[in-house]
Formats: C-alpha cells, sequence, structure tokens
C-alpha cells in the first residue's frame, strides 16, 4: 500500500483522514528479483510473508486543525537481514527512539515514496488509448498486452505431439463435462456449472471461464492450426495453443499476429505496477503475457482482416486476407521529420524506440516512472543523436529477434562435448561462480566473460533465463512433463540448446556494448 499504484487512493485518503502519520518501512519485498530482491533482503516475518511490510500509526488528534497529515517516515535500509532487522526494532523501541525520522510531500499522483519526476510528462505517451491523446502518442491504439492463458502448463509446450496431446485430453474432458452438466442440470432454471462437474479431473484447467463455456453450451474441437510458435520469456520459445476458448485474454494480439506465419515486430515493454526493474525486448513471434512482466507489445505492423480480393489502395499486398497498417503514429511521423528532416520513416522511429528504451540515463532518470506509468519518450536534441539512438535499436533490434543465428562468443571455451546435448538442468559450480556453467554431466562452459551478466531483461541476465527454462519441468498441478530436449527434435538440431547459450552469451555481450555507445543524455538541464 506504501508505494502501489492501485493504492493511491488509499494513500490520499489517509492523508485526509489523520493529524499525523508515522510510517516505519521494513522492506523485505520477496517478490523481486537481482540487485532490487537483495536490498529488500529479510522479511521480519520470515517466510510467513512473501509482501514487504512496515509499521504504521496513524494518529487522529482532534485539536489539531489540518487538512492534511503530517506523514513521518523512516526506511530500515538496503541488505539487512532478519535478524538485524529486528534488533533495529527492539532497539528503537518507540517512535521516539533514535530513528530519523522524515517529513513525506507527497505529489499530486499521491506518491508518497520514489515519487515521479514531473519532466517525465513533458514527454509523448509511447501509446495511449484514451480520448484525444491516443491521436498523440508514438504508436496507435493497437497495442497490446502479450497473452495470458490461465493455463500455461496446458496450452505451452516444447513439443508438438505433448501439446497436441494435453490439448486433445482437455478438450475431451471439457465436452464430456458439456454433456454431463446437460443431462443433470435438465429442467434446471440457470444451472450452475459448479452444482454438476466433477472438477477432479487434472488434465484440464477448469478456469471460471471455461466453466461459463459449460453454462453456454459452447461445444469445442482440437483446431491443428491454432498451434503456433511463441517467446514465452526472454529467449525461450514454445509452442502454444492459440485459441480464443482456450486462453484466457488474447487482447490485440490477434491484430499484431493474426497467424503465425506473418511477419511483424512488436517492441514489449514492462507493464504498469511490476515490482521488477523496467526492461523492454522486442520479439518477431506471438508474446506472452509475463515475457517482460505483464508486457505491453507496440507493433511495427497492425493488421485488420479484409474481404477477400477487395484490398483498398491503402492497403499493403499481402498472400493472407489481411490489410498491413502502420503501427507508429502519423502523428509522430510529423513530428520527428518537423525535427530531423524529411527522409526520416516510420521504421526508423520505431527502432529509435527500441534504442532510446535501453538507454541507462533514461532508465536511471525515470525509474519511478517507468515502474508508475507506461513509457513517455523524449525527442533528443539533435539530429545526430536521434540517428545514433535509430541505428543502435536496429542493432539491438536485430540482434535480439535473429539471436539463434548470432555466432558463439569467441572466448568461450566448451569442454566435454561428446555428442551427448541432453539437458536436465544447467547449474553453476558453486554460489557467486558464473564463468562456467554446468551444461550436463559432461559438458562444461567456462571462461564467459563478467560483462555478459550486465544485459538484465526482466529481473535477471539473458543467460540465467536460458539456465532455467531449458530444465525439465513436471507441472504439479496437472501431472504434464515439459521437456525442452524435445524442442531439439522440432527444429532438427540436436544442439540446438548448447548452441542457443553460446549466442546469448554473445548476444549479451554485444546489447552491453551497444548500450554502453549510446549517447549521453542529461536530464537535469
Amino acid at each position: 500500500w506504501l508505494d502501489g499504484n492501485s493504492t493511491d487512493g488509499f494513500r490520499k485518503a489517509i492523508e485526509k483522514e489523520f493529524s499525523s502519520i508515522w510510517v516505519f518501512n521494513l522492506r523485505g519485498n520477496a517478490r523481486t528479483q537481482g540487485e532490487l530482491r537483495r536490498k529488500e533482503a529479510g522479511n521480519v516475518f520470515e517466510s510467513g510473508s512473501r509482501t514487504p511490510i512496515s509499521i504504521t500509526l496513524l494518529v487522529k488528534n482532534p485539536e489539531v486543525q489540518t487538512e492534511k497529515a503530517t506523514i513521518h517516515y523512516h526506511d530500515i535500509g538496503d541488505y539487512h537481514k532478519r535478524e538485524k532487522k529486528l534488533t533495529i526494532i527492539s532497539d528503537a523501541k518507540s517512535i521516539q527512539g533514535p530513528l530519523d525520522w522524515k517529513i513525506l510531500k507527497p505529489n499530486k499522483e499521491g506518491d508518497w515514496i520514489n515519487q515521479r519526476n514531473e519532466l517525465y510528462d513533458s514527454f509523448i505517451p509511447l501509446g495511449d488509448k484514451k480520448g484525444d491523446k491516443k491521436e498523440k502518442s508514438f504508436f496507435v491504439p493497437f497495442y497490446s498486452n502479450g497473452v495470458k492463458t490461465n493455463r500455461d502448463a496446458w496450452v505451452y509446450n516444447f513439443y508438438n505431439e505433448s501439446l497436441v496431446k494435453n490439448m486433445k485430453e482437455s478438450i475431451r474432458l471439457y465436452m464430456e463435462g458439456l454433456k454431463d452438466y446437460k443431462i443433470r442440470s435438465q429442467g434446471v432454471s440457470k444451472p450452475k456449472a459448479d452444482d454438476y462437474i466433477d472438477f477432479s479431473q487434472k488434465m484440464i484447467s477448469w478456469t471460471r471461464e471455461i466453466k461459463w463455456d459449460i453454462e453456454k453450451g459452447k461445444e469445442y474441437d482440437f483446431e491443428p492450426d491454432c498451434i503456433r510458435t511463441a517467446l514465452y520469456r526472454p529467449y525461450v520459445k514454445s509452442l502454444l495453443y492459440f485459441n480464443r476458448g482456450w486462453n484466457n485474454m488474447q487482447y490485440q494480439i490477434p491484430k499484431q499476429f493474426p497467424r503465425g506465419t506473418i511477419a511483424n515486430k512488436v517492441i514489449c515493454v514492462s507493464g504498469v505496477g511490476v515490482t521488477k526493474d523496467f526492461s523492454v525486448i522486442i520479439t518477431d513471434t506471438t508474446p506472452d503475457l509475463e515475457l517482460i512482466g505483464k508486457s505491453q507489445c507496440f507493433p511495427l505492423y497492425y493488421f485488420e482482416e479484409r474481404e477477400k480480393n477487395t484490398p483498398s489502395l491503402f492497403d499493403a499486398e499481402g498472400k493472407d486476407d489481411y490489410s498491413r497498417r502502420e503501427g507508429i503514429s502519423e502523428f509522430i511521423l510529423d513530428r520527428a521529420q518537423n525535427n530531423y528532416g524529411k527522409n526520416i520513416v516510420k521504421e526508423d522511429i520505431f527502432y529509435y524506440v527500441y534504442g532510446i528504451l535501453h538507454s541507462e540515463d533514461y532508465r536511471t532518470s525515470f525509474a519511478n516512472d517507468l515502474r508508475k506509468m507506461l513509457p513517455r519518450i523524449p525527442l533528443v536534441d539533435s539530429v545526430k543523436n536521434f540517428w545514433a539512438f535509430s541505428k543502435a535499436g536496429r542493432k539491438l533490434a536485430d540482434l535480439h529477434v535473429d539471436y539463434e543465428d548470432v555466432a558463439p562468443y569467441s572466448e568461450v571455451k566448451v569442454s566435454g562435448d561428446n555428442g551427448n546435448y541432453h539437458v536436465t538442468k544447467m547449474k553453476f559450480p558453486k554460489k557467486g561462480v558464473k564463468d562456467t556453467i554446468i551444461y550436463n554431466s559432461q559438458i562444461n562452459i567456462s571462461n564467459i566473460p563478467e560483462k555478459a551478466y550486465e544485459y538484465v531483461v526482466n529481473g535477471k541476465s539473458a543467460i540465467e533465463w536460458i539456465m532455467e527454462r531449458y530444465q525439465i519441468k513436471t507441472d504439479k498441478k496437472s501431472g504434464i512433463a515439459n521437456d525442452p530436449n524435445d524442442w531439439c527434435d522440432e527444429v532438427n538440431n540436436p544442439r540446438y540448446i548448447l548452441d542457443l547459450l553460446l549466442s546469448i552469451i554473445n548476444v549479451s555481450v554485444q546489447t552491453v556494448d551497444i548500450v554502453n555507445n549510446l549517447p549521453k543524455l542529461n536530464f537535469e538541464e
């Protein structure tokens, strides 16, 4: 409640209700990752809570006449273990003890701590879907969250045969449930699925949407054409059963990727309210909601279905029955051409966005804003810097989209390669030692540069995403197994996982180099 976007109204309310407020922030947020997680450190309730804890005193003094409370605040500090925090609390004894209280001055948005930067509001929104503002942003209002399935274990899998089997079994159980529901609920007014269905079956995820479909009498068949490749997590592809009935929400993704074979690129940024540091990734395939943390995906193109053989004058040619539209707005094209010259095209702006979203100066200056709002982007002052960001963004995009084709980093050494590329779970030799990865019982990868781990996306390094996701897992709820080695068969490359890891090491090093050479941005002038 102290810093959440959704609780700004609560903060504003208690400011009005009380004469003084004392907040002792004990931190301990376990729903963070990386350096932020290390700073949050121990929780005073240990495993009893994953949320941050504070001691809060709300004081209402009838003799004090004030419109808003005086807010006293003390932060316990970074990196403290649970025992240290308990000692600090015990030694303080009272709000009148040795704690150094500071007075908070909330802003108009209701931020108490980690306040937004007023300069951020002067930048142009990446996207906006509200009223007139949607005409004055970088992208037209067809950006979208990534696919939210609410049944990942069932609709995602590395192996086509397993995915087909899982989905056919889910649909079979659904249809059996529908049949039982129709028979058992005859004559009942507005019968509820919960009263007539056996929900003990594990090979189907009985979400409320599926129960509503039962009540509507909706029938399903398995549709092979719904299987497509998706980017599930950073640099982790998987097969997805892309079907509205079996995905909780597809949002605007059907406009961005109406078919799995249609070419497009989308820039995916962290969604509003995520606890991890802001990050961004680009993909040319269907993105998952948690690809980048409540992903908001901004497309180079979007597609509208058209009647066959009736393309309009403005439709780009294509083999499919879709009209291709530009994702970048006319508004920002006019602005950019006025600032930088008439030779600017929309694709240049698209890559400019990707470049500047990697700028450490930008991310650091507006870290609080980026957690609480969608990105707003400045147009840099000089033509030279615009092109520097655009060209860097294009280089980054080529790396991050075509990551599988990037050659291994030249200085990395692979030992024990005897042709056995089967992976169970990759690991480091010991805690804190990351220059070597134990790939399997025979193969080791060593001499990995420390720099490679500086490329962090969605809370952890790209390398560690590969290590985490390319391991054999069995979903506890359904019992469904997902074996990344099966993907090697899908792409007909037994070395795929090893090659991928070696490529991502190089992708990471090159990304860090490109980002470090971006033009400097000074937002304090």
